[in-house]
């Protein structure tokens, strides 16, 4: 890692080969992360390594803060043993998401729990000053949280566009001026001195509900957000599927509901063109709606039984339903998290619902997610938590 800042979880017994060093302290680890608080017998019963080597690993994380003792054990005969658990103030992570007019931010310790969280103005300068800004925004959460930037492990932005899974080069993302003409993941890594992970916002809310969600029981589901516009994160055989040019899930280009042939969709997508926030607006004068609404008053429109605002809803849910079909034929997931300003309103989730088994004969399970707009921040928690435990102590908190 970094300027030496990072600790060594690796074993000194000089018995041992660095590879051995290296299996003993992951095993250790792992277990303490899926069973602990635990002691070092019941480490060894669970690992089957010996009861000196379960002792020279579990000395040395303790020596070295990654480990502290929490208490004994009881209900047992003979002596009580001391239990271990990870000590979760040893890293801390940042988690930011960045929006055209908010970014929100959380650091994180090394178990995932935030200990400080911010919500501020997007730049409207866009480009290098939101480097400025996400530094400015990284260490005021540092400093309130008390907190020594120098234990701060990586940082997991999530932004909206085409993230290229080769260069971390964003596209396609004009809400957030200049940020496609510099290379913000260096240029934030080397302002902050922190290993940067920059990833789509919308696939980290689907890495989110994987990893505390409605998606962590499934192996093969996607994260739809629905709001000014419309995207996708597939979890595809447990991973995170990118496609070739990192576009996969850009499902505002499907060819439907309007003219695919027409260039004009080139720009937002044929579908985002029709079920956007902006396409619910224009639909809804379009339908005889009263004034000029914005979607949050098309749905109190809704609840109050105006005929427009129900047709509005029913054609956007029509569509929807057209979309996870075509990617039910594809992808086969067993499982639609739908998130988003607009997709996550039961309102439309139940119209989907009913439209759903007209167009499929195998209609997905739906739900809303439960992270509501902090789907994102949550996925860069995930996304942080298991970069730590895997740079750390190679643990892949998958396999837990």
């Amino acid at each position: 890692m970094r300027n030496g800042r990072e600790k060594t979880a690796m074993m000194p017994n000089a018995t041992q080969t660095p590879i051995a060093r290296k299996i003993s302290t992951n095993s250790v680890i792992r277990t303490i992360l899926a069973k602990g608080p635990i002691s070092r017998a019941d480490i060894a019963k669970l690992t089957g390594l010996s009861k000196q080597t379960i002792s020279d690993v579990v000395r040395h994380l303790e020596h070295s803060g990654w480990l502290k003792p929490t208490g004994y054990t009881d209900g047992r005969l003979g002596r009580n043993a001391i239990t271990y658990e990870l000590d979760a103030s040893a890293g801390f992570a940042a988690s930011i998401d960045l929006g055209g007019t908010k970014i929100a931010a959380i650091i994180c310790d090394l178990l995932g729990n935030i200990v400080a969280e911010t919500k501020v103005p997007t730049s409207p300068h866009g480009g290098l000053s939101l480097v400025d800004q996400f530094h400015s925004i990284i260490r005021d959460l540092a400093g309130s949280a008390g907190i020594d930037l120098s234990k701060l492990r990586v940082i997991v932005l999530g932004t909206p566009g085409v993230l290229d899974p080769a260069t971390g080069h964003i596209n396609v993302a004009p809400n957030i001026p200049g940020v496609e003409t510099i290379d913000l993941r260096h240029l934030l890594s080397d302002r902050t001195g922190i290993p940067v992970v920059i990833e789509n916002d919308v696939n980290l809310a689907a890495q989110g509900e994987r990893w505390r969600g409605h998606g962590s029981a499934a192996s093969n589901f996607v994260f739809m957000a629905l709001g000014t516009g419309i995207g996708m994160g597939i979890i595809a055989n447990g991973g995170l599927m990118r496609g070739a040019r990192g576009a996969a899930g850009e499902i505002a280009y499907l060819p439907l509901g309007g003219e695919p042939f027409d260039p004009d969709g080139f720009t937002l997508g044929t579908l985002e063109s029709a079920v956007g926030s902006a396409a619910m607006v224009r639909r809804y004068a379009g339908y005889g709606g009263s004034g000029e609404r914005s979607v949050m008053e098309l749905f109190s429109a809704l609840v109050a039984g105006e005929p427009a605002a129900i047709a509005v809803i029913e054609e956007t849910a029509r569509l929807i339903a057209l979309a996870i079909a075509a990617i039910g034929a594809t992808l086969d997931p067993e499982l639609v998290i739908m998130g988003g300003s607009i997709g996550a309103r039961p309102e439309l989730v139940e119209a989907i619902r009913r439209y759903l088994p007209r167009c499929t004969p195998y209609p997905p399970r739906i739900e809303i997610s439960q992270f509501g707009n902090r789907a994102a921040l949550v996925g860069g928690i995930g996304v942080a938590v298991e970069h730590m435990h895997q740079e750390l102590f190679g643990v892949d908190l998958q396999d837990l």
